[in-house]
C-alpha cells in the first residue's frame, strides 16, 4: 500500500478520534507494521502537510501532526460513506452544475472533475454533472475554493423524461462495473472474514495483526469512495451488491476493532506518556 494513502486511512480510522493528533514516532511505529520505513514516512508526512492536508507543531525535540481544517472536513465526509450501511432516501430532486471555465484555467477545471467525481457526481457532458445526493453544500465550497462563481450554474430541477430517472443514471454512472467491483471485493473478503473471526476466537491473531488487517480492510474499502457515487435506493438496480458489501465490511471491521483498537492505544499512549515526561522534566529544570 501506498505510504501516503495508508496515513490517510489511520488518520481517517484511527487518529482523528483521538484527537486528531499523533507524534510522528508513534506513526513511524504504525507504519512499521506495514513494512513501510522511517524514510518513507516522514517523505509522505512532508508531502500531505505541503498539500495542506495536516500541520506540524514542534514540542521540545518531537513533532505532531494534527489535520488541518480541510483534512478534518474531508476525513469526516469520508467517514460518513465509509460507515454507511444502507442507501439514503431520495428527494426526487436533481443537482445540475453546468460549468464553462476558460482554457488559460484548464488546472482549476482539472482540479473541480476530480472532486466531483468523489463527491459523487456524474457526468452527463464535458461540462456538465449531475448528482440525485444533497450535495449543495459541497458544491458552493468548491465554488469558493477555486474561486469560479462566474464560470458556474448550479440547478436543482426535476427530470420530466422521455425517459426514466433510472435510464438518466446509466447515462452517468456504469453501474455494473462498479457492481462487479463489490462482487470481487465481497468474494476475497468473505472468505478473509470467516478465517480472521475464527483466529481471533482461538486466540490466534494478535493485536498488531488485527491492527493490520482492519487497516487493509478501511483501505481497500474507501476506495469504493473514488467510483461510486452512493445513490439513493429508488435509482439503484435491482441486484446491488453495494448494500452487501457494506454489511460484510461493517461485521468483519467490528469483529476486528477491539484488538485493533488496543494495538493502537498502546502505541499511541507510549508517544503522549514520552510527550509527558519531557514536559515534566522541562518543568523540574
Amino acid at each position: 500500500m501506498n505510504t501516503r494513502s495508508l496515513i490517510f486511512t489511520i488518520y481517517g480510522d484511527y487518529i482523528r478520534r483521538y484527537g486528531g493528533e499523533i507524534w510522528i514516532g508513534s506513526l513511524i511505529r504504525l507504519l512499521r507494521e506495514f513494512g513501510h520505513n522511517d524514510q518513507a514516512v516522514r517523505a509522505a508526512v512532508s508531502r500531505m502537510s505541503k498539500q495542506g492536508w495536516i500541520q506540524a507543531e514542534k514540542r521540545g525535540n518531537k513533532s505532531y501532526y494534527s489535520l488541518t481544517a480541510r483534512g478534518v472536513k474531508r476525513m469526516e465526509e469520508a467517514a460518513r460513506r465509509i460507515y454507511k450501511t444502507r442507501p439514503e432516501h431520495w428527494d426526487g430532486k436533481w443537482r445540475i452544475l453546468i460549468y464553462t471555465i476558460p482554457e488559460e484555467k484548464r488546472h482549476l477545471r482539472d482540479e473541480l472533475r476530480k472532486e466531483l467525481v468523489w463527491s459523487g457526481f456524474g457526468t452527463m457532458s464535458n461540462s456538465c454533472w449531475m448528482s440525485p445526493n444533497n450535495l449543495e453544500q459541497q458544491v458552493y465550497d468548491l465554488i469558493d475554493k477555486y474561486d469560479i462563481r462566474p464560470y458556474v450554474d448550479f440547478f436543482l430541477a426535476e427530470y420530466d423524461g422521455p425517459h426514466t430517472n433510472k435510464q438518466l443514471v446509466e447515462k452517468c454512472w456504469n453501474l455494473d462495473e462498479i457492481n462487479q467491483k463489490y462482487e470481487q471485493f465481497i468474494a476475497v473478503y468473505s472468505q478473509k472474514y470467516v478465517i480472521d473471526k475464527h483466529k481471533i476466537e482461538r486466540g490466534e491473531m494478535s493485536d498488531a495483526e488485527c491492527f493490520v488487517e482492519r487497516t487493509k480492510l478501511v483501505h481497500e474499502y474507501r476506495k469504493f469512495l473514488f467510483i461510486d457515487p452512493g445513490l439513493p435506493e429508488e435509482l439503484l438496480p435491482n441486484e446491488w451488491m453495494g448494500s452487501h458489501a457494506a454489511a460484510l465490511f461493517n461485521d468483519y471491521y467490528q469483529q476486528l476493532a477491539a484488538p485493533a483498537s488496543r494495538f493502537f492505544e498502546a502505541v499511541f499512549q507510549e508517544g503522549a506518556e514520552l510527550d509527558k515526561k519531557e514536559e515534566e522534566e522541562t518543568s523540574v529544570e
